[in-house]
């Protein structure tokens, strides 16, 4: 169950009580902008962040002359840290890489995650 990036559990005690436990929820998504680049961002409310978004309620922001954005991919996650850990790598991805993964297409991501300069290993003569 989620309300507004709460997810909550119920945890049976060993005396025969039980408790509620709240955890936040972090969402991690990719918006595809009307001229086709890809945003990456992080939320705890996603629906309210993407309204925002389309709304165009921050005039500095990358999305606001890219309207209408089409949420393409999000993924959950209960710990802060891990969600900004994972928004800051895949900020440095590809538009390819980012639609791979968009699209769970893993074989492709892996593709093109390996290095192609010419000092890696597999490029050196031996």
């Amino acid at each position: 169950m989620y309300v507004l990036g709460i997810r909550k559990f119920k945890l049976n005690c060993p005396l025969e009580c039980s408790r509620e436990v709240i955890m936040k929820t972090y969402f991690v998504c990719i918006l595809k902008c009307s001229d086709k680049l890809l945003y990456v961002g992080i939320t705890n409310n996603l629906q309210r962040r993407f309204e925002e978004h389309q709304k165009g309620e921050n005039a500095n922001c990358f999305t606001f002359k890219r309207r209408p954005l089409e949420l393409i991919f999000s993924q959950v996650f209960n710990n802060l840290e891990e969600a900004i850990y994972f928004e800051k790598k895949i900020k440095k991805w590809s538009a390819k890489k980012k639609l791979a993964l968009t699209n769970d297409n893993f074989d492709m991501l892996e593709i093109l995650s390996e290095s192609r300069n010419a000092t890696h290993h597999k490029y050196r003569p031996n």
